[in-house]
């Protein structure tokens, strides 16, 4: 990999020998350290890790949203977990559209499908931990009842988006004295801290069952939902075999469907019929056919993907030679294809982790509230702020991602991992909603193309080409957007920071790891 350029602005990559946490949050890396060096392994590290997560950057995940996570047990093929909450078994997308809609409102409680989050890890602990769950949640639990101070990134975050809680409940408790909470303000949630403490000692039945669950659906059902109690007791996430696609020699792996992942194999198998080396494209042109790749692959998802149940294309067709062939052969280097409008919900909000221990157990794990935060709708008893992933699904009759009850809806959430001959080489994650597919291209691309060290890699400047519009960080300069303009592409400057990343590369041969955490967020990557 190139050595990085100590001058210009930057960081250097973490290394470690014995385990290695990156997250978004250096509160949530500590803790995962802590736990790696007291002898838990990567699963429990992550655990501990997403916990704190969700009371420190409330507005990016909590409790009260989803999980999916990559797991691969030293020795054993990777696994993936689906933790994605389904909808209420009460309502149907008919009775939706007779009551006058064509889409879910974000901040409806039709919106709010069950949490699958808490499920998952206790799946996950129990599959793959070996610590106690009371024990990787007390630290979480300290901070949400002590407090904690609000960091940069976090207080950036809400102050953006603290329309989303409008009033009531959730802005009494996230704009105490009416407004939101700034860099180095103290934040506590005691009652969120009591929800915790039931699910370290009850378990599942500490939060889908019992006082927790009894507050969330007389919540829900007040604002017109239509969740009732079995929705929650019947609720299970569930594991199954990671899907995959060859990309420069490597074989990226994603959680099957519901989940976008299926996107951004599309994505990779696209670009790897091109060469993206620095001697044979220029930045301009790399920044074009990552845009017409995703062009591609998210008509292809918005028509497509869904619950696996109601696919009519199966996975292995999508990624078969001709198909991928199709879908490449229009792409021209001088021109941009006409763009795809896009009409769903835009979110943005997620964190995503990931461990690895000394026995090289690999978790790459990501946990998110869909839209920042969420629904807005929060019960303050329990101090839950709920998801608005529902409002991913169809109101189209027919389509595949039609709302219907006890169904999950398309995700943007994705894990990913590399793997070399079958061994895990690099778990990673790049947060960001809709842009989540397009930065593991993106970020592949730099390191296995280019040639960057993961940090470096990281922090390069990153374009996403959605809704009929090529947004560029700025690092890219007049130069190339003027390229691309050219090319026909219509372009802006981001007017926020595009994502966020957080990687491990374990070097086998030399048994090193070596990690990156974002700039563009509050956190970091530590190894011991």
């Amino acid at each position: 990999m190139l050595e990085r350029d100590y001058i210009s602005p930057g960081r250097s990559a973490a290394l470690g020998e014995n385990g290695m946490a990156a997250t978004s949050h250096p509160l949530a890396t500590l803790a995962a350290i802590d736990v790696l060096r007291t002898g838990g392994n990567a699963m429990d590290a992550a655990i501990a890790a997403v916990a704190i997560q969700c009371v420190v950057e409330p507005a990016m995940t909590g409790v009260g949203g989803d999980c999916f996570a990559l797991v691969a047990p030293s020795g054993r093929p990777a696994r993936a977990f689906n933790g994605s909450g389904w909808a209420p078994a009460g309502i149907s997308a008919e009775a939706l559209r007779a009551s006058g809609l064509n889409r879910i409102p974000e901040t409806s409680p039709h919106a709010v499908t069950i949490p699958g989050a808490v499920d998952a890890w206790i799946q996950l602990s129990e599959a793959y931990g070996r610590r106690d769950l009371a024990e990787l949640l007390a630290p979480a639990i300290a901070l949400a009842e002590g407090g904690f101070r609000v960091t940069g990134r976090v207080a950036f975050d809400w102050a953006r988006d603290c329309a989303r809680i409008g009033a009531g409940a959730a802005a009494a408790h996230f704009l105490p004295a009416g407004a939101p909470l700034r860099t180095g303000d103290r934040f506590a949630n005691p009652a969120l801290a009591r929800t915790l403490r039931l699910i370290a000692g009850k378990g599942r039945a500490g939060f889908y069952a019992g006082p927790v669950a009894d507050e969330l659906v007389a919540v829900l059902r007040g604002l017109g939902g239509a969740h009732n109690a079995a929705d929650f007791a019947e609720y299970r996430g569930f594991e199954a075999a990671p899907i995959s696609a060859e990309f420069r020699g490597h074989t990226l792996a994603e959680c099957p469907p519901n989940g976008q992942g299926l996107a951004a194999l599309v994505i990779a198998r696209i670009l790897d019929g091109f060469d993206l080396g620095e001697d044979a494209a220029s930045e301009a042109d790399r920044i074009h056919l990552l845009a017409e790749a995703s062009k591609a692959a998210y008509r292809l998802r918005d028509l497509l993907i869904a619950d696996p149940a109601s696919m009519s294309v199966s996975v292995e067709e999508i990624l078969s030679d001709p198909f991928i062939n199709r879908l490449r052969a229009p792409i021209q280097l001088d021109q941009a294809a006409e763009a795809s409008i896009w009409d769903g919900p835009i979110h943005r909000d997620t964190v995503y982790l990931t461990v690895i221990d000394r026995d090289r157990n690999v978790v790459s794990l990501i946990n998110s509230l869909f839209a920042h935060f969420g629904s807005g709708i929060y019960a303050p008893e329990c101090g839950v702020l709920l998801q608005n992933r529902g409002s991913g699904f169809s109101l189209t009759a027919g389509h595949p991602n039609e709302f219907a009850p006890r169904k999950r809806p398309l995700h943007t959430i994705i894990p990913a991992l590399l793997l070399k001959d079958d061994v895990p080489l690099m778990p990673f994650g790049v947060m960001g909603g809709q842009f989540q597919a397009v930065g593991h291209a993106h970020f592949l691309t730099h390191v296995l193309d280019l040639g960057y060290d993961l940090q470096r890699a990281n922090e390069a400047p990153r374009s996403f080409a959605f809704d009929g519009t090529l947004t560029l960080e700025p690092g890219f300069g007049e130069r190339v957007r003027a390229d691309l303009e050219q090319r026909g592409h219509r372009t802006i400057w981001a007017p926020r920071p595009i994502g966020g990343c957080q990687a491990i590369l374990i070097d086998h041969q030399r048994g090193v790891l070596i990690g990156c955490s974002d700039h563009r967020k509050d956190g970091v990557a530590l190894g011991y």
